[in-house]
């Protein structure tokens, strides 16, 4: 079964523009599981421009599905991450500055840097996803340095769908099998959406988790959270 994590930093980015709190963060999550999401996924960053840490501390009793924080692996976020204790962390490159994460790890170069951070989340019993490309050599070292899954970066994919949906699937397929191959659990994220989602599940072989934020929280605008996440869901049915 493939599982609907939701990301619900756009829901802060709204809050943040106004001040206050509105709309509500930490209702926002509770209301995303009980629609039907499979779990809740936050970026804090550094400059708290949406999620903020202090949300991220404040979702951790909420939150009853599985709770998914991603981030570069700062101290900071080290140290968060580990007083919260999610069921999942995912680690990503970004610079602080960066608008949205827009490749992954390169797994080799950082491989010594990574294989650190990983003993200090399994030492708290966290599961470490390692966002990466479809790159069948950065998947490879992502299993020599522990991590327990990868997240596969979807951008790629997305952007090639519209013109020719096999072609830019295939390069996720091949590197489902190498995911699989070495032991690796599977998850898949970024610019996943109601267009492309359905065809990405059927032919990328035992995807775990799908990690979605702005499509989803965009089309909720229109088709509301509860519908739209409704639909998502029927997306990954088997």
């Amino acid at each position: 079964m493939t599982r609907l994590s939701v990301n619900i930093n756009k829901i802060a980015t709204l809050r943040n523009a106004r001040g206050g709190n509105v709309p509500d963060v930490l209702k926002a999550a509770v209301d995303c599981e009980r629609f039907g999401a499979q779990g809740i996924t936050v970026h804090p960053r550094p400059d708290e421009r949406h999620i903020r840490y202090q949300d991220v501390l404040d979702l951790r009793p909420l939150v009853k599905t599985e709770f998914n924080i991603e981030g570069y692996p700062s101290e900071s976020f080290i140290q968060l991450v580990t007083k919260v204790v999610p069921e999942q962390v995912t680690l990503v490159p970004d610079a602080h500055d960066a608008v949205t994460s827009n490749a992954g790890w390169n797994t080799v170069k950082y491989q010594n840097f990574l294989k650190e951070v990983v003993v200090r989340f399994h030492e708290k019993g966290i599961r470490v996803s390692v966002f990466v490309d479809a790159n069948p050599e950065m998947i490879r070292c992502a299993a020599a340095i522990g991590a327990d899954r990868v997240e596969l970066y979807t951008e790629p994919y997305a952007t090639g769908y519209p013109k020719n949906p096999e072609e830019a699937v295939k390069p996720f397929v091949e590197a489902a099998k190498i995911v699989m191959e070495n032991n690796l659990g599977l998850n898949a994220g970024h610019d996943l959406s109601l267009e492309n989602l359905k065809f990405f599940h059927q032919r990328v072989p035992g995807l775990l988790e799908v990690s979605i934020g702005h499509a989803l929280i965009s089309d909720a605008l229109y088709l509301g959270l509860e519908n739209t996440i409704m639909m998502y869901r029927a997306q990954i049915q088997e």
